[in-house]
């Protein structure tokens, strides 16, 4: 069992960074999942199939993105009271988050499902891949309480400084989500329901993993499936915190699917193309994504351990090293944007859409990565209506007007594709302001 590690102390920027790579695998890994799927269809099964998958997946992510922001609600409370050694408190912060983890999981799992079609065909999915595409829908919503499980439980063993074993299991689960796609499409020509039916396996194998391993943690703060441990203050002040993360994360993936919405209404090579290139994405940002989370961890040990300096030297270290780590990878990423994407298809329609999407949204990373670690500086600090607030009205209405109002005048795919750079720009703007004007530093 991995050792829980206190952030209170030492050098900042090896904290940070020592922190942060563990999670920069394990998001590495996460991101397998899918991109391992839309590697075996597109190459075995083909682009309609390929094309599915890509549909479905602003529909999964808009779904998990409201449980995601309460996680985040969760870790925020646990880091502090973690930082603060309030034992008691904590071991009721974890029952109690993973008691609603579980409930919530399930009622997102039976919306999922009964919707899942209405949800497709309002964000215009071709007739010709709706079919597949809810056929690998009602397999992922059936393995979405793992899902939840897994991030909960990582994210809590995160809070205490402890990101190491989440990627052990990761890396296990995705093995055998590698093999199980080998296994059901090639030899079992399972198809497209092959790749969902093998991630859901794997991901309840890093579900089974973690709730094991917080079940063997110190008896003071582990893990019990007791309503005694149930705590109604501690779930409304993870809700407190969480909730506007949540309706962020909600409101932002609806705007990504009526940005898939207008995609789709180029065919079925567009929605192929730039699915392909997403799955790149997904990839480029998790740099960003993981000093994100690890300054929102190092922010709430450090504001329960009531020091405040380290906050504020903390948070300009990653900046700083969050920015250099995108310029590199965007020059990388723009440089060699034609073989990335050659990964997932040969299909020279099909690559024609990626690189294009992908050259015109590369130059616009560094705003995102400020946006991203400002807003998980920010959220660290317990605030998170203010993030909420800037990224529903960059990510979301900003991003909604520009696509409807300039694709009346310009209806070529490239106005949909640079409402991302555009709308990145302002968010950073508004996060930096905010970091630069505000009192964002809470005491506890």
């Amino acid at each position: 069992m991995q050792q829980q590690t206190s952030l209170v102390q030492g050098s900042i920027a090896k904290q940070i960074l020592f922190f942060a790579i563990p999670l920069l695998i394990g998001n590495l890994f996460q991101q397998l999942y899918n991109t391992v799927d839309s590697i075996i269809v597109g190459n075995y099964v083909g682009n309609h199939a390929l094309a599915a998958i890509n549909a479905s997946t602003p529909i999964i992510n808009l779904i998990i993105s409201l449980s995601i922001g309460i996680s985040i609600g969760a870790s925020v409370v646990i880091s502090r009271n973690y930082g603060a050694k309030i034992y008691e408190k904590l071991k009721k912060s974890i029952c109690t988050t993973m008691l609603f983890s579980l409930l919530f999981s399930f009622i997102l799992t039976v919306i999922g499902m009964v919707f899942t079609e209405w949800m497709l065909l309002k964000i215009g999915t071709p007739t010709e891949v709706l079919q597949d595409a809810a056929s690998y829908l009602y397999i992922y919503f059936l393995g979405l309480p793992a899902v939840l499980i897994y991030n909960m439980g990582s994210g809590i063993l995160r809070a205490m400084g402890d990101s190491k074993t989440p990627l052990y299991f990761l890396i296990f689960s995705s093995i055998c989500n590698i093999f199980l796609d080998l296994v059901f499409v090639l030899r079992l020509h399972m198809h497209i329901e092959g790749v969902a039916w093998a991630t859901l396996l794997a991901q309840f194998l890093s579900a089974c993993c973690i709730v094991i391993t917080l079940q063997k943690q110190p008896k003071y703060y582990s893990l019990q499936w007791n309503n005694k441990y149930f705590d109604q203050k501690i779930l409304k002040e993870i809700i407190r915190i969480g909730l506007p993360s949540g309706i962020q994360n909600a409101i932002v993936s609806f705007s990504n699917v009526i940005v898939q919405s207008n995609i789709n209404s180029f065919g079925a090579a567009a929605i192929a193309g730039c699915g392909a290139y997403t799955k790149i994405d997904g990839f480029a940002i998790l740099p960003v994504m993981s000093f994100s989370m690890a300054l929102t961890t190092f922010i709430s040990q450090n504001i329960g351990a009531k020091a405040y300096e380290r906050v504020k030297k903390g948070a300009q270290i990653g900046i700083i090293m969050s920015c250099i780590c995108v310029g590199f990878t965007s020059l990388f990423l723009y440089f060699f944007s034609e073989y990335f994407l050659s990964i997932f298809s040969s299909d020279s329609q099909v690559l024609s859409f990626g690189i294009l999407m992908m050259k015109t949204i590369v130059p616009g990373y560094i705003f995102l990565a400020i946006s991203h670690v400002l807003t998980g500086v920010i959220r660290g600090a317990g605030q998170t209506k203010v993030p909420m607030l800037v990224m529903i009205l960059c990510w979301c209405f900003l991003r909604v007007s520009w696509i409807y109002i300039a694709l009346s005048y310009i209806p070529k795919i490239q106005v949909v594709f640079f409402a991302y750079p555009l709308t990145w720009f302002a968010s950073a703007i508004c996060m930096w302001l905010y970091y630069r004007k505000a009192n964002w530093i809470t005491t506890y």
